[in-house]
């Protein structure tokens, strides 16, 4: 029998490239606006990741592998060696705009390395085999999702309760999500259950992203607050939490947004699991553990305004990490696109995904 397929044309694709235009949904607008913005440079695309109008790892290497062709595509009547170091260049100005994720410098690498590998070619080939390659990472994503999803969904039964946090959605990828690929495959397969969406201050991705594309796609989803999530626990109301990630260090310990390291430490404490969704490319084994993951500070006024209003007094001083990093001894299992990964993880994440 084959698989059927959802329609999740009510979605809204986060990014799309035609004609030699990246356009991407401006996340910073929803839930209240749904608009799509046009990029017509590299510093625009810096700007956008910066400012989380594209946000997500994987959906954040996408973005920096199309925006790398706005760095060069005026180049192509350069000699090779000379286009390749305006390719460079570039690549080293987008991998500025975030440092905790580690798909958008895995991206821009892998971008890099084609043309490298190109020893014969021009310019302008080694332009159109670059395109060529960015919209190939776009749709592996769509795969890999896909498939984090169905190797996931097993974990998802009739009448659970499904605690996630911040957005690793659809609007952090391509289509399906990491985290959430679980929940619509098996939302999909008419399995009965319940989402309950963290709000993840300061920025509220799981009340203005995740509620609202869960909500879009007719999954049953409760917004809590943050500090709510405990309390969901002890009614025992949460049966698992599936949060997706922006960095896997070698060992297994594992950056996410803030809060994330909290819930890990609730869902030990009531003795429930805690699974990240995540493709390989987020895996870095390069990175021995957490306490090697560069953590992004933000701005300040991202905590002490709530929208346009001040909620902190002027001259406080704030601390505004965008990430915390949950140890790996606080992790079930990591959903990827080879499959669920049990402990050990410094063993088996090797032995699956190592080179």
């Amino acid at each position: 029998m084959s698989e059927k397929k959802a329609d999740y044309s009510s979605l809204a694709q986060t990014l799309s490239w035609k004609d030699g235009v990246l356009t991407l949904i401006d996340q910073t607008l929803l839930p209240v606006e749904v608009k799509f913005e046009e990029q017509k440079s590299i510093e625009q695309v810096w700007d956008s990741i910066k400012k989380l109008k594209v946000r997500g790892a994987p959906a954040i290497g996408i973005a920096g592998a199309y925006g790398l062709l706005y760095g060069v595509k005026d180049k192509t009547d350069l000699s090779r060696e000379a286009f390749l170091r305006e390719l460079r260049k570039s690549a080293e100005y987008l991998d500025t705009s975030r440092p905790t994720a580690v798909n958008l410098s895995w991206a821009l690498k892998r971008m890099v390395s084609v043309a490298e590998n190109m020893k014969e070619s021009t310019a302008a080939e080694m332009y159109a085999a670059l395109e060529k390659e960015a919209v190939t990472i776009h749709d592996e994503d769509r795969a890999i999702c896909r498939n984090i999803g169905l190797n996931g969904k097993v974990l998802i039964k009739d009448g659970m309760g499904v605690l996630t946090h911040c957005n690793a959605g659809s609007l952090a990828t391509s289509e399906l999500g990491t985290a959430t690929a679980p929940m619509y495959l098996a939302h999909e397969d008419g399995v009965r259950f319940r989402v309950y969406a963290d709000e993840t201050r300061p920025l509220l991705q799981g009340a203005r992203l995740t509620s609202w594309e869960l909500q879009q796609s007719g999954i049953d989803v409760t917004l809590i607050t943050d500090n709510m999530a405990a309390f969901i626990m002890s009614k025992k109301l949460i049966d698992l939490a599936i949060v997706g990630c922006d960095r896997v260090a070698a060992n297994g310990d594992t950056a996410n947004k803030i809060g994330t390291m909290g819930v890990a430490i609730l869902a030990q404490h009531f003795n429930l699991p805690l699974y990240i969704a995540c493709p390989s490319s987020t895996i870095d084994f390069e990175t021995e553990s957490g306490d090697d993951i560069v953590i992004e500070e933000r701005d300040p006024e991202e905590v002490t305004f709530f929208g346009a209003r001040r909620t902190g007094p002027e001259g406080i001083k704030v601390r505004n990490p965008a990430f915390d990093v949950t140890p790996h001894e606080l992790i079930a299992g990591f959903i990827t696109e080879k499959g669920i990964i049990y402990p050990p993880f410094k063993e088996n994440l090797k032995k699956v995904f190592g080179e």
